[in-house]
């Protein structure tokens, strides 16, 4: 059986599951340096995936597009080749509380000028579907609560186990986008008219944040704005505008603006999104009473939230679940999943899904700009030239999934000077306040950070423990923290054996981690991307050393 899960609006991606198995999922930010969030706006990006994996629509089974915007139905204005279709899909979020996998059916999808027919399942139901079945609560049988928080969505709580899942409740009621709405209000990102929105901001104030501390007293303001105002919020969903939905948030931190006008900004922002922390801990934890009926101790977090590392770690902190799982993709980039997900879940049940974080698109031949020369790389030269405090763009096999840089399109570095920090910042065009990554051996992760515990996919906040940070100042935050990311020292991909030969050399077991890709867009697809791009002199491709010829 091969489903074939489709993305249509923002993140857009096309993924194929066939037999219980991810073969691949190809996010349309990650071809041809194409911009962050790009949509799918030509069904012909569904032929080239199937395509390139030797496949021709016919040979797909299922077709399943994610829901999005409506109460009732969605809908897609879309191309396909040169001619203009309307596509039908599923709602945002469920009609009921056990109506996650009530699908809504279509016809219409054209590929290849012929039409198949195709189904769609609530948005909601792709970040719940995808978050569980890649989980290892679903390998091991178990039930889970999975947290659902969107930009657009009020954080809405689920419970999900083989057989069936079910909304439980909403938590509170503020939109995930309302994060991202206080940047506009205070700090770097503050605009008059908040016209642009950027879906990028909630990620950048999380590290502005360290630049301030957290005050009671505007904890406290926030809080009593928050009981005057919270009847006003409002979750869009189909149901209204997002714009509609914002202004009541923008309505609330003007209030608070009047109130904090005397406060550093960047000690609102950490007081607020302190606040919003412990709206969320101290809500989970009432709604565990109140359902206390089902003793599961296991949580998802799925949803554009689920990229707020210092909210899962704050949960999984909290003592409240035994375990916590954040998939590599908890935003709309792993939507196109989800869709798959949820027609695998609609026929067998939510079983597990065999998959890799290398899943995506292979490094793509190219042509390479003249004035670079190659010559092969092992690993252990590849560990000396970056021993010698020098950057190298590094590209491996298949690209990973999600918004983070896992290894396969990263820019490597050394973490021992605290310049180096600022180097890949400024070539990257970033803000100063921005942290660089660790990449780390996954059994010496709990001799340099706090907990150290496996993270192999960058989700949750470690403290770098205070005898290290002179050691490797690269990655260590303004508070003091690192997003970590572990890789077990036996693991297959070629990043484990460099950082196994960069040990061996240096004693550090690790390296500075950043995505490798154009300011504002998806990670480099190819070796002539990353020499055109030109602000690294050293890039390696799979055994292969491109430099930078003076």
């Amino acid at each position: 059986m091969r489903i074939c899960g489709i993305k249509l609006t923002h993140d857009g991606a096309v993924a194929l599951i066939e037999d219980g198995r991810l073969v691949f999922c190809v996010e349309q930010e990650k071809r041809a340096n194409n911009s962050r969030y790009q949509k799918i706006d030509n069904l012909d990006a569904v032929v080239v995936a199937l395509a390139e994996h030797g496949l021709d629509a016919r040979d797909v089974d299922r077709f399943v597009i994610d829901g999005w915007w409506g109460e009732v139905e969605s809908q897609f204005q879309v191309l396909s080749g040169a001619a203009p279709i309307t596509l039908k899909g599923a709602p945002y979020v469920e009609g009921h509380p056990e109506g996650l996998l009530t699908a809504r059916d279509g016809f219409g999808l054209m590929l290849n000028d012929t039409d198949f027919r195709y189904s769609s399942y609530p948005h909601v139901t792709g970040h719940l579907a995808a978050a569980y079945c890649t989980s290892p609560f679903a390998k091991a049988g178990e039930p889970a609560f999975c947290l659902v928080w969107d930009g657009a969505s009020f954080p809405r709580l689920y419970y999900v186990e083989r057989r069936a899942a079910m909304f439980l409740e909403c938590l509170f009621p503020m939109i995930g986008h309302a994060y991202a709405a206080a940047g506009y209000h205070f700090g770097p990102y503050k605009q008059a008219n908040r016209i642009n929105w950027d879906l990028g901001v909630a990620g950048k104030l999380m590290a502005y944040i360290a630049l301030g501390s957290i005050d009671e007293n505007i904890i406290k303001v926030f809080q009593e704005l928050y009981e005057e105002r919270s009847a006003t919020f409002m979750e869009p969903v189909g149901r209204c505008s997002e714009d509609s939905a914002l202004e009541p948030v923008h309505e609330f931190f003007d209030a608070g603006a009047l109130r904090l006008k005397t406060r550093a900004p960047e000690d609102v922002l950490a007081s607020f999104h302190c606040f919003q922390e412990s709206q969320l801990v101290g809500s989970i934890a009432s709604a565990l009473q109140r359902h206390s009926h089902l003793p599961v101790r296991n949580l998802c977090i799925t949803g554009g939230c689920g990229l707020n590392i210092k909210w899962n770690s704050a949960l999984r902190a909290a003592g409240l679940f035994d375990d916590v799982w954040v998939p590599p993709f908890p935003n709309d980039s792993g939507s196109a999943i989800g869709a798959a997900c949820s027609a695998l879940a609609a026929d067998e049940g939510f079983v597990p899904l065999e998959w890799s974080v290398y899943s995506g698109p292979a490094v793509q031949p190219s042509d390479v700009p003249p004035g670079w020369g190659a010559s092969p790389c092992s690993m252990r030269k590849l560990a000396t030239i970056l021993a010698s405090n020098k950057p190298v763009i590094f590209l491996a096999g298949r690209a990973e999934l999600g918004p983070r840089a896992l290894g396969s399109r990263s820019i490597l570095a050394a973490a021992t000077s605290a310049r180096m920090k600022d180097h890949l910042n400024d070539i990257k065009l970033r803000e100063h306040f921005r942290p660089v990554a660790p990449i780390c051996l996954e059994d010496r992760a709990p001799d340099i950070f706090s907990p150290g515990t496996p993270d192999p996919y960058m989700l949750f906040d470690h403290q770098t423990r205070a005898e290290w940070r002179d050691k490797i100042p690269a990655v260590v935050h303004l508070d003091g923290s690192a997003r970590l990311q572990t890789i077990c020292r036996g693991s297959q991909h070629k990043v484990a054996e460099l950082l196994v030969e960069y040990e061996s050399l240096t004693g550090i077991p690790l390296l500075c981690n950043t995505s490798a890709n154009h300011n504002g867009r998806g990670f480099f697809p190819n070796v002539a991307a990353a020499c055109h791009w030109d602000r690294v002199e050293q890039v390696w491709c799979d055994g292969t050393l491109w430099t930078k010829t003076p």
